[in-house]
């Protein structure tokens, strides 16, 4: 990407960077690269650097070139998951005996790689409250801290973290600061900017966004922790395919505009369901009521198309409520055109059961999708008025 490109608008990268027509056909989708492995022009003679699948792939390539851009990085390694890019980060990143911190209601499958994975192979961690800055110090104050971990927002519970602060606190303590970027996407929020070293993706969410694609990444600038990650990538294999790596590419170029429609969206539904009796609480940093409103409001250009609701009528009206919708399709993950709804304590969090970072049983998450927003509000009104009769 040349320094013209990179001064173009994100909505004209989304679509452009890394994804040239095709110079044979004039195609202005590029082609996929489906194939394993490359003709060389004699021993050693490769063209345009590619020699087998695993090594390097121009599908691929298209893709990482434009995550780097979006994310205002040097450079991205695109892999088959999201806890796969995870992965790769954490292994080139730590070594036996080593810390790290992270927030105490992170994605149930981050903490159950580094816990039940990591922590078999001697890694260390603390999980701790990211927006209490005097704890987050405290936590990095031990022997050994290489890496703090940051989701902002939350997942489920839509707390906010201060990147820039928390990045003086890490680097500090001389340990990378890492932000898992997945809920805002690079469309509202943009971490390396605000201080961070590296930031992580799960592909498959808004990126993708379609529903269609399993995919992670990550996204960093030039030095020894990405020449180690492109190493790690190449050596253990667990790379992004070339029809993963188009179908994420085919939903980044109208990233820009769903991310806009889910958020206004998700705005319409946390202000109706705020005010709503069968509804204790909504999670929502667009509401001014979240504690974290100002701080996303400053490092977010929008509020995002995740929110979650803890019902007053506890576990029972909670299980009856995502049982009931009809627009709202009952579901693991997010980030999809579509709605979905979802019961952390028993699926994307059913991991920490029983730890610190359990998530309350009357909690609900949803994935606010682009469709009518009219509709999405009828639908959870009727499914909370049939988990209030279920309760009589």
């Amino acid at each position: 990407m040349t320094n013209a490109d990179a001064e173009q608008g994100f909505a004209t990268r989304a679509i452009h960077a890394g994804q040239a027509f095709d110079p044979t056909t004039g195609a202005v989708v590029p082609p996929i690269y489906q194939t394993s492995t490359f003709v060389q022009d004699g021993v050693g003679g490769l063209r345009g650097g590619y020699e087998y699948g695993r090594s390097g792939n121009p599908t691929r390539t298209s893709l990482e070139v434009a995550l780097a851009s979006l994310e205002g990085g040097d450079r991205a390694l695109a892999f088959a998951s999201g806890l796969a890019a995870e992965d790769a980060l954490l292994r080139c990143a730590l070594a036996a005996g080593d810390h790290l911190v992270l927030g105490n209601d992170v994605y149930g499958g981050t903490h159950r790689l580094i816990d039940r994975i990591h922590g078999a192979w001697g890694i260390r961690h603390t999980a701790v409250d990211l927006t209490d800055l005097d704890a987050v110090r405290n936590a990095l104050d031990v022997d050994g801290t290489r890496l703090l971990w940051i989701e902002t927002p939350s997942n489920p519970l839509m707390k906010v973290s201060d990147i820039a602060a928390l990045a003086e606190l890490g680097h500090a303590v001389g340990a990378a600061v890492v932000v898992d970027n997945t809920f805002a996407s690079p469309a509202l929020q943009q971490p390396l900017a605000l201080g961070a070293d590296v930031v992580v993706h799960s592909t498959t969410k808004y990126l993708g966004g379609h529903s269609d694609v399993i995919g992670g990444a990550v996204v960093l600038n030039t030095g020894e922790l990405a020449d180690k990650l492109a190493f790690q990538q190449f050596a253990a294999g667990a790379i992004a395919a070339p029809m993963e790596a188009w179908l994420t590419l085919r939903g980044i170029k109208t990233l820009e505009v769903r991310m806009q429609r889910h958020s206004e969206n998700a705005q319409a539904i946390a202000d109706r369901l705020s005010r709503h009796p069968a509804i204790e609480r909504v999670y929502y940093p667009g509401l001014p009521t979240h504690p974290g409103h100002e701080l996303a409001a400053r490092q977010m250009s929008r509020f995002g198309g995740m929110l979650s609701v803890a019902l007053a009528g506890g576990e029972g009206a909670a299980r009856r409520f995502v049982e009931s919708t009809r627009v709202f399709q009952l579901a693991e993950s997010l980030g999809g055109v579509e709605s979905l709804i979802g019961y952390p304590s028993e699926m994307t969090h059913a991991s920490v059961r029983g730890t610190a970072l359990e998530v309350p049983a009357n909690i609900v998450r949803l994935s606010v999708g682009i469709e009518s927003v009219d509709d999405l509000i009828g639908d959870l009104e009727q499914a909370l008025d049939q988990a209030a009769q279920s309760a009589r």
